[in-house]
């Protein structure tokens, strides 16, 4: 599944410890009601969708995600703790076939950044919703606003300068900006969008090591060590480590973050 950032993730544990804090953000967002039937976007391990399906406890939530692997754990997670109202499938909402008119929400915690066309994208997951079906996303705002993402680059791009070569990568800030968003919306046949600001820290991990660990796998910091000679990697990486344990307090390493819950619903024909 891939990290809030963009990132392919090590683990789900990590990644729904991260984003503890917004995870409630979200949920309250929301509003499961007990007869829902809930799409989960870019569900990851399905701890969003579990959650779902156990509000919507006379209906159903539906995860899909682009991460085999974490499709599969979440599968296992689902069968572990006993929820029977939910299902998992490893799918691309962008062009998966979904029942038509077959959910009552549609919502995502930060999995809706990486469509290859938004727009088609959008339309795709509003045919799945009933008329008047609500939408509700979590999504990032600006890189600037957010500290975690500032302070990686700056510690792998400090006194290298960008690093040359660097690839083309997932964008995680491209629903930022909210005219934008809402013009992507508006054309996938979306009406009623709202955004609410969201201030929630980043979770790490519990100390400076584990944390550190954290950032090694995301697949922008391997790649931007990797094109570095010995040297410069080692400065970048302890520079780095300066940054985590600068933002380390008796409870773990966090970083600020701003992010959108950005609500909607499918417009009436």
């Amino acid at each position: 599944m891939r990290h809030a950032s963009g990132e392919l993730t090590p683990g789900p544990s990590g990644y729904d410890a991260e984003l503890r804090r917004h995870n409630e953000v979200l949920r309250r967002a929301a509003g499961v009601q007990p007869r829902d039937h809930v799409l989960d976007i870019g569900c990851g391990a399905g701890q969003t969708t579990r959650q779902a399906a156990r509000a919507a406890r006379a209906g159903s939530a539906l995860g899909v995600d682009v991460s085999a692997r974490a499709i599969e754990r979440a599968r296992e997670l689902a069968r572990t703790e006993g929820v029977g109202n939910v299902a998992f499938e490893h799918a691309d909402a962008q062009a998966h076939p979904f029942p038509r008119e077959r959910f009552d929400l549609a919502m995502s915690r930060f999995g809706t950044m990486f469509f290859g066309d938004p727009v088609a994208a959008f339309a795709n997951i509003g045919r799945a919703l009933r008329p008047a079906g609500r939408l509700v996303m979590m999504v990032w705002q600006a890189h600037e606003r957010n500290e975690w993402d500032v302070a990686i680059r700056r510690s792998l791009e400090a006194a290298e300068g960008p690093v040359a070569g660097a690839p083309a990568r997932p964008d995680p800030f491209s629903l930022a900006d909210p005219p934008a968003v809402r013009e992507i919306l508006e054309a996938a046949g979306f009406a009623g969008v709202a955004f609410t600001d969201v201030r929630e820290p980043v979770y790490y991990g519990p100390d400076v090591a584990a944390a550190l660990d954290w950032v090694h796998g995301f697949t922008c910091t391997s790649e931007a060590l990797k094109r570095l000679d010995p040297a410069a990697a080692a400065r970048a990486d302890e520079r780095l480590r300066q940054a985590l344990a600068a933002r380390l307090s008796d409870d773990g390493v966090w970083f600020g973050s701003r992010a959108w819950i950005v609500t909607a619903h499918r417009r009436r024909a």
